[in-house]
C-alpha cells in the first residue's frame, strides 16, 4: 500500500477509491441485462456516492461520528470462485463480483486503519471498514436468500 505522508493525502486516496467503487458499480449495472441486477448496482452506486461525499465532508470539517455498530460475516465470499465482470453476468455471478469488491474494499480501509497514528483517522477507517462490511453482508443475505436456497 502507498505510503502517505499526511491525513490530507489519505483522505484523498479513500476519496478516489470510493469513486472508483461507484465508477465499478455504474459499469456492472449498465452491462447488466438483468433487471434486479441492475437495480442492486444502481443502489450500490449510491452507497459509495455517499461514502465519497462522507469522507469529503470530514476532509472539509475536519471530523466525524463513529458509529459504535458492530456488522455480522457469513464468510459466503470466502468460499466463492473469483468472477470477472460480463455484459452477461447472471445474478449469482454478479452477487459474488460485488461481495469479493466490499471484501477488498473492507481490508483496504482496515489496513489504513493499522496505519493511521492519528486515533480520529483510525476510527474514521475503522468505520469506513464497517460500512464496507455491511455491504458485504448484505450481498451474502442476498446469495443465500436466492441462490443458496435455490439449489
Amino acid at each position: 500500500m502507498k505510503e502517505f505522508t499526511s491525513i490530507e493525502e489519505i483522505l484523498d486516496f479513500a476519496i478516489r477509491e470510493e469513486q472508483a467503487a461507484v465508477d465499478f458499480y455504474l459499469i456492472l449495472a449498465a452491462q447488466s441485462k438483468n433487471h434486479q441486477t441492475k437495480k442492486v448496482f444502481l443502489e450500490y452506486a449510491g452507497e459509495e456516492m455517499r461514502h465519497k461525499s462522507y469522507l469529503m465532508k470530514v476532509k472539509e470539517e475536519g471530523s466525524f461520528v463513529m458509529s459504535g455498530e458492530t456488522v455480522r460475516d457469513l464468510k459466503i465470499a470466502e468460499y466463492l470462485v473469483d468472477v470477472k465482470p460480463s455484459a452477461n453476468m447472471n445474478y449469482q455471478d454478479a452477487l459474488i463480483l460485488a461481495m469479493k469488491k466490499e471484501k477488498a474494499a473492507f481490508r483496504m480501509y482496515s489496513a489504513l486503519a493499522a496505519k493511521a497514528d492519528d486515533p480520529s483517522l483510525k476510527a474514521l477507517f475503522l468505520n469506513l471498514a464497517m460500512e464496507e462490511s455491511k455491504h458485504k453482508l448484505s450481498f451474502e443475505l442476498e446469495y443465500d436468500d436466492y441462490i443458496l436456497k435455490e439449489n
